[in-house]
């Protein structure tokens, strides 16, 4: 029981990473709000954790809007009286060199992506010092530190989150509050089942992807979960401003 009576939100927790690191929190013992712009499947989810015997709300947020981010700190508390863990989730991508990028699309994932986590940490920074202390947790990604081509907007946006993160690390550190992110490789997501049925050749995509890792394989919601936990609880409790890179060896070729 790791997260032991622990209060946390999970930004897009009603799927891929987002909801295994739910379940994972749930099963540790956390408090866990699932936080997500669609409504209705962070209720399902709340309801599946509930059966298990877990403890979970559900929260509609649009994290690129402050006042939808405020109110789910407030729901937080409200309901739990506290906030000791978030985990910056919530984000996508598009395909699209630098000149195929639309002004719309560039300032639309922005807006999840970096401004969405900006805003989610500032908050529950406000949060955290009135507990005493917190933990936080950003998904960044292994384009942070390497490039890939086609993905222009998604790779400076994950670069932004991997600097934010060491940024918020060494400017609350007196407070008690610790942020750390996660680097994932490609996690084979319902994100990645959407785009895969939208090509021309699914399959021959889906074995590139593989290729392209040195373990022939797309990693796990559930490992990448497994890394968020390690990061939330106190078994990091000497880790601030750290990248944990899982990524089933991506970035070490």
């Amino acid at each position: 029981m790791r997260l032991s009576d622990k209060i946390c939100i999970v930004t897009g927790g009603a799927s891929g990473i987002g909801l295994a690191t739910c379940e994972v929190f749930a099963r540790e013992g956390a408090k866990v709000v699932i936080a997500d712009r669609d409504l209705a499947a962070a209720n399902k989810a709340v309801a599946a954790l509930v059966q298990k015997g877990g403890k979970a709300l559900a929260v509609q947020c649009d994290v690129s809007h402050a006042d939808s981010v405020a109110a789910m700190i407030q729901a937080t508390v409200a309901a739990y009286g506290r906030l000791d863990v978030i985990v910056n989730n919530a984000g996508y991508g598009i395909a699209g060199s630098l000149s195929e990028t639309s002004d719309e699309d560039w300032e639309a994932l922005m807006g999840v992506n970096v401004r969405g986590v900006f805003l989610c940490c500032k908050h529950a920074i406000k949060q955290m010092q009135k507990n005493g202390g917190g933990t936080i947790v950003n998904v960044a990604s292994v384009v942070a530190a390497v490039g890939i081509r086609n993905r222009a907007a998604y790779v400076a946006s994950k670069g932004a989150v991997a600097a934010m993160t060491r940024s918020i690390a060494l400017d609350y550190v007196a407070s008690h509050i610790r942020c750390n992110a996660i680097a994932p490789g490609t996690i084979d997501t319902p994100y990645y089942t959407e785009i895969l049925a939208k090509a021309a050749d699914p399959v021959a995509i889906r074995q590139g992807l593989e290729a392209r890792q040195p373990m022939g394989r797309l990693g796990t919601p559930e490992e990448i979960a497994n890394g968020i936990l390690f990061l939330a609880s106190d078994e990091s409790s000497f880790a601030t401003g750290s990248i944990l890179t899982i990524d089933g060896g991506m970035t070490a070729q």
